[in-house]
């Protein structure tokens, strides 16, 4: 069995190193965490690529919140990424009303064919997880949620976690929950005793929030109480 999977928010190439050094198994790659976390440039993203081994998820989002902006500004943006030698994405985007907007993750999907890629915590905010789901299923290339089950954050989400794991295996419910939004060390037992195996952490790996670098210690910390 392969050993849970870590993944650590990454903003420069020092984040990355210390991230791989404290035992991250992947990482996820942003910029302007004052706006959640946006796409970086491909020069960014090449300067990290260079700077450690371990797999890149990158980010494709050009504005705060969860509708698209200028999709074709966007899909020009993962075409660069790719063309820099970019495998792995995140992204997905919500309509006005917080249902899934399938032509605009579709169309993003499509312009990152090939690779795999999560949908981030969009899944959080919207009108309803289970049609957003049942939307996505048929996707290509996405095998991960990254979701804390609520918009609240894990604590308020864990029943909703616990009843999506429940379904694994069930069309729209294949694809790996990755936890993430509000998780702190002490959640970790339970989760791995429930059996999720993916976690996702930020702030959290950090001396004083997004003001610090990534710590490998802490990263160390967070590798050694999920392989419990």
């Amino acid at each position: 069995m392969s050993r849970p999977i870590l993944e650590v928010i990454a903003l420069t190439p020092q984040d990355a190193q210390a991230a791989e050094s404290g035992g991250a198994d992947r990482l996820e790659l942003v910029t302007d965490m004052a706006a959640d976390g946006l796409t970086p440039s491909v020069e960014d993203f090449a300067r990290i690529r260079a700077a450690v081994g371990i797999p890149l998820r990158v980010m494709l989002r050009i504005r705060d919140g969860f509708t698209p902006g200028d999709l074709d500004g966007l899909r020009a943006r993962a075409a660069g990424l790719r063309a820099e030698g970019a495998e792995e994405f995140v992204f997905g985007f919500l309509d006005a009303d917080g249902a899934v907007d399938l032509a605009a993750t579709a169309a993003v999907a499509e312009a990152v064919a090939g690779c795999r890629w999560t949908f981030h915590r969009a899944i959080d905010h919207s009108a309803d997880r289970a049609a957003l789901r049942a939307a996505l299923a048929g996707l290509p290339g996405l095998d991960t949620f990254l979701t804390s089950g609520s918009a609240a954050g894990v604590d308020a989400g864990r029943e909703v976690l616990s009843a999506e794991l429940a379904r694994a295996g069930e069309p729209g419910y294949r694809q790996r929950i990755l936890i993430g939004g509000g998780l702190r060390a002490e959640h970790l037992k339970e989760l791995r005793a429930e059996g999720f195996d993916a976690f996702h952490v930020g702030g959290a790996v950090r001396a004083d929030g997004w003001l610090t670098p990534v710590d490998a210690d802490k990263v160390a910390e967070w590798r050694a109480l999920i392989d419990a």
